[in-house]
């Protein structure tokens, strides 16, 4: 008894589930009012309209806000590695996300740390993601150094989707941005980067989110992000195997992959034991003063697997020709749209493009209206950002490349079909 009242003091608090005792290690640093840097992560951008009836948290609302939107929503017509499948089974951007969501609740948890927290920053974290997944993420990037001297990456494209871009009605029906709290928004833009090394822990500046200049610049602000960030990597690892075994890609490397599990060539390839397994490794192996950590043996598993994916998979033959595809429908809409810009005719020319591709000039002038000013913005209910200026060509190249990185696959390749037909 008076061992668990000495844990008691220092924070740590047994829980009981089944049979087995454990502590939640990292409960007197969850991001909660006892927090010191609880203020700061619960920070807005503006201030959020209050409903007398809502009993909420702030990371419940950011969740609802999330999943709300309409960018969340398309995630499910996403590619996450496989382009367009026939087979329903194979995971969508979507189903990742839920998967991260899944996995990190089930750390945070064990650990004692918020798990609205991460709830909220799991479902939100790919929500900037481009249509054709990371192939379409670096076509994307190409075009930005061109024209507008900076890459494009989706971590950074979530921040600015959720502070600019989506919308929401509030409680008089006018649109206004989603206004999520610092903690959430750290998070998006943190999940960046690969675990190339143990230990993870968060940082202890308190920044300003625009002065990343790169992905991984900084560790993320809590430790739920820094779950998040772990839980990520976990996730598509295995799933990622799955979805190619179904595919038939690995069918002539699966002697390698069960070396690399140290499992017998009978033994089935399970993607719930390998996520099972490291999840358990990392829970086990994490403390406040070593940081979220794997065992030596998990960790070099992880490495492995990854090395594994990247040269089997995401690099593998049968990927390229969908690669080059993706290449000439993201440059050609993009082209297509910047041949307009013309000042203040550009809306002009952006409405004649409708005897080219009328679902083009709609969808496009139907996305710009929201975020430049016409003077009428209050009769159609907007009362977010203005943040794009068309007398400026950089303005209206960035428009263009929020535009076509919130469509999803199908919608791109029909924009494509209709601006090359007859």
């Amino acid at each position: 008894m008076s061992n668990i009242l000495n844990l008691e003091f220092f924070g740590f608090v047994p829980y009981k589930k089944g049979m087995v005792l454990y502590m939640k290690k990292f409960e007197h640093l969850a991001a909660n009012y006892s927090n010191p840097n609880w203020n700061n992560i619960i920070s807005r951008n503006d201030v959020l309209y209050k409903r007398e009836n809502d009993f909420r948290s702030e990371f419940a609302r950011d969740y609802n806000r999330v999943i709300y939107s309409t960018a969340y929503r398309r995630l499910k017509h996403k590619t996450q590695v496989f382009f367009s499948p026939e087979n329903d089974h194979i995971c969508t951007r979507i189903e990742h996300v839920t998967h991260v969501d899944s996995i990190s609740y089930t750390i945070a948890d064990y650990l004692g740390l918020n798990t609205e927290l991460t709830k909220a920053i799991a479902v939100a974290h790919d929500i900037g993601h481009s249509p054709f997944g990371h192939e379409g993420e670096r076509i994307l990037s190409a075009i930005s150094k061109r024209d507008l001297h900076c890459a494009f990456w989706h971590e950074k494209n979530g921040l600015d989707f959720v502070d600019n871009i989506e919308l929401l009605e509030n409680q008089d029906r006018f649109k206004e941005n989603l206004n999520l709290t610092y903690g959430v928004r750290d998070g998006i833009i943190s999940h960046c980067g690969e675990i190339d090394e143990n230990g993870l822990r968060p940082r202890d500046e308190f920044i300003d989110l625009s002065s990343y200049t790169y992905p991984n610049e900084y560790n993320p602000y809590t430790w739920e992000a820094c779950v998040v960030k772990i839980a990520d990597k976990i996730s598509y690892i295995g799933r990622d195997i799955e979805d190619a075994i179904t595919l038939g890609i690995l069918d002539n490397h699966l002697d390698d992959l069960n070396l690399i599990l140290s499992s017998s060539t009978e033994q089935k390839i399970n993607n719930t034991f390998l996520i099972n397994y490291l999840v358990s490794d990392l829970c086990k192996n994490s403390s406040p003063e070593n940081g979220l950590s794997f065992s030596e043996e998990a960790f070099e598993l992880l490495s492995k697997v990854k090395r594994f994916n990247y040269y089997n998979i995401y690099f593998c033959d049968r990927i390229k020709p969908s690669v080059r595809y993706f290449n000439v429908v993201l440059n050609e809409i993009y082209d297509t749209l910047k041949a307009c810009f013309d000042f203040k005719d550009t809306v002009l020319h952006l409405k004649e493009l409708s005897k080219i591709s009328r679902t083009l000039s709609e969808s496009f002038l139907h996305f710009v209206y929201q975020y430049y000013d016409y003077g009428n913005r209050d009769e159609l209910g907007l009362k977010n950002k203005v943040i794009f200026d068309f007398n400026s060509e950089i303005d209206y190249c960035r428009c263009i490349l929020y535009y076509i990185s919130g469509m999803t696959d199908n919608f791109a390749m029909d924009v494509y079909r209709e601006i090359i037909g007859f």
